[in-house]
């Protein structure tokens, strides 16, 4: 018995050598294996095909320095940016993995007065103040020879930090400026001003460039390309048309082929501009000279755009200073919130909100070879109309006439795809070479392209756009709003090219849970239809109080009848009873809610242990029958 016991142990033992033996063996083995499986369901751990393009044409290695501060005072703050700073970290090991080589990670901790610190500097990192006072660092410096480009880390752009750092490394690689050109009606480069106004000693009447135009300039070169342009120049890779009022037919086939050819188009339409009728009579301005649109090729891609009407919305209506001083509301000025955006899409998934003053609706299928994306849109409690009403009625005679008609109106889309001219018979005829035979074009694009849509232009102009700002330091213009990022997120994705295109936004790591956020939604929706009940009810009684008040005479106006006491009487009562009834809502949606967290987390806890006990019992159970067997 004694030897059988000695006998259990050392195989005990030697099992248990080997099983560690194994063990380490297996790691070594794994750990020259490098092998990764993205379960989430957005694939957040992966990099896109887009980024991974990008990386595989790179033929000088790209040096990262990534920036973060280690040493700084515990705080609330500190730690939400160091958890951020670890999600950066395992994105630049994806890069590292995806790079085979390529990329270099160097990893700075700037420490007061260190040299990383200046190096920090020299890169454009500048640093974050916190609650503590103490500085963080948090950004990125990619280079490549002598180029190099800073990239700022914000947990507020998380869902952006791939395509960010994509760009870097892709601007780094390419160096040289993209052309943009520029075809507008309005004075959006500025105009000179009257020398011989000056010389009598008046003000002097141009303009500045907008806004917009100075934030492009200094990324691109920009070029002014004419609304009656015959044909885009080769060199230019975007072409953004701001309002083409008035462009002829010969402009429009030069950007058919110029969106043939493979070049990106972001067209900026308008059925009502305010900035081209500024300062002319309303109703002198309803001739057409307050619209835009691309009447020749929108029908090619399947698309039409109205330029009489233009979309009113209940959700999205913004309060405007009138003539009395007072707000007034005005539903066909938009404020489009987050409802309104398509957060999965680099161009808007990180704006909080656009104005839109007047804008146009698009309708229409994508044509075949052509997939749509719906950038911005209405909510269902929209409607159109008529953009005279909307001009001169103001928003009382729209919200007054009201009616809701349950559609959501695409404001701003994105074509992807294969484009097929809108000019089958090649160049349209004019006035010098009608008597010529039209000049065959292209007739389909060779590969996928990209065109943007945007049923509004007044949304870039600089008194829609900025707020300005007079300090003792000179006058600063500040952003309302998110319009000029939506025109640089999308001049910038398209100047990219098409693997910038193809990087998708990366979601976020955080996971709701769907089922509280679904009871939460449900009981929400209840208390919001008890307070519908009980505002009904008092318009009602209110109702009902007139009534019989005009009933009355002149001496027992200010007498409650005994029907008007019964009233508010009832009405007090059924007050009482919808407050209470809304209370026990309240309770019975916290009550479920903590149920189902406290089942969630016992399931969390004991789900483990419990495993790992019964596959301790099985496994005793099945050495039992072995032994008993033996």
């Amino acid at each position: 018995m004694k030897s059988k016991s000695i006998e259990t142990f050392f195989y005990s033992a030697a099992g248990v050598a080997a099983m560690a033996a194994i063990l380490i063996a297996v790691n070594l083995i794994a750990a020259t294996t490098r092998f990764r499986a993205d379960l989430t369901q957005d694939k957040i751990y992966t990099l896109s095909a887009g980024t991974k393009a990008i990386l595989a044409k790179l033929d000088t290695p790209v040096t990262i320095r990534f920036y973060c501060s280690q040493g700084v005072t515990p705080s609330e703050d500190a730690i939400y940016l160091r958890t951020y700073a670890g999600r950066v970290r395992d994105l630049l090991d994806e890069y590292r993995e995806a790079g085979r080589g390529k990329i270099i990670i160097q990893e700075l901790d700037p420490e007061p007065e260190s040299d990383a610190e200046d190096s920090a500097r020299l890169d454009g990192i500048e640093p974050l103040t916190l609650s503590t006072g103490d500085h963080f660092y948090l950004g990125l410096a990619v280079s490549l020879l002598d180029a190099k480009q800073a990239v700022e880390l914000s947990p507020d752009r998380e869902q952006m930090l791939e395509y960010d750092v994509s760009r870097a490394i892709a601007n780094v690689a390419n160096p040289q400026k993209v052309v943009v050109g520029v075809m507008s009606a309005l004075p959006v480069f500025g105009t000179p001003a009257n020398p011989m106004m000056q010389q009598m000693g008046q003000r002097p009447s141009g303009t500045q460039p907008w806004e917009l135009i100075d934030e492009l300039g200094r990324d691109y070169t920009l070029r002014q390309v004419p609304l009656d342009a015959d044909r885009i120049d080769d060199d230019v890779k975007v072409l953004l048309v701001i309002h083409p009022r008035g462009i002829s037919d010969a402009a429009q086939y030069a950007i058919d082929q110029f969106v043939l050819r493979g070049g990106r188009l972001i067209a900026f339409l308008d059925p009502l501009n305010i900035e081209d009728t500024r300062g002319q009579n309303p109703m002198m301005g309803m001739g057409g000279s307050g619209a835009s649109t691309l009447d020749k090729l929108l029908p090619a891609w399947g698309f039409s755009f109205g330029t009489t009407n233009v979309v009113a919305d209940l959700n999205f209506k913004m309060q405007l200073g009138s003539r009395t001083g007072q707000p007034t509301e005005a539903p066909a000025f938009l404020d489009v919130t987050g409802a309104g955006l398509e957060t999965n899409d680099l161009i808007t998934g990180a704006l909080s909100d656009v104005w839109l003053p007047f804008a146009g609706a698009f309708s229409g299928k994508s044509a075949p070879g052509l997939k749509e994306t719906v950038l911005l849109h209405s909510t269902t409690d929209s409607e159109l109309v008529d953009a005279l009403m909307a001009r001169l009625g103001g928003g009382d005679a729209i919200l007054r006439d009201f009616k809701s008609g349950g559609v959501e109106y695409p404001l701003a889309i994105k074509l992807t795809g294969r484009f097929k001219t809108a000019f089958p018979d090649g160049r349209p005829a004019t006035g010098t070479n009608a008597v010529e035979k039209p000049e065959p074009g292209l007739k389909e694009s060779r590969g996928d392209n990209t065109v943007i849509l945007v049923g509004d232009a007044d949304m870039l102009s600089d008194n829609f756009a900025l707020r300005r700002e007079d300090t003792p330091f000179g006058s600063y213009a500040v952003s309302m709003n998110g319009n000029l990022s939506f025109a640089g997120n999308a001049v910038e994705q398209l100047a990219g090219g098409e693997n910038l295109i193809a990087i998708r936004s990366r979601a976020v790591a955080d996971r709701p849970f769907t089922v509280i956020r679904k009871m939460e939604a449900d009981a929400q929706a209840q208390y919001q239809s008890r307070i519908r009940d009980l505002q009904n009810s008092l318009s009602d009684t209110e109702q009902r109080l007139n009534d019989l008040q005009q009933n009355k005479g002149k001496d027992q106006r200010f007498i409650l009848s005994p029907e008007q006491q019964a009233e508010l009487d009832n009405f007090r009562k059924k007050e009482v009873e919808t407050r209470t009834a809304l209370k026990q809502v309240q309770k019975d949606l916290r009550r479920s809610v903590v149920s189902l967290q406290t089942r969630i987390e016992w399931f969390n806890i004991a789900t483990v242990p419990l495993l790992v006990s019964a596959f301790g019992v099985g496994l005793a159970m099945w050495k039992r029958k072995r032994n008993a067997a033996g």
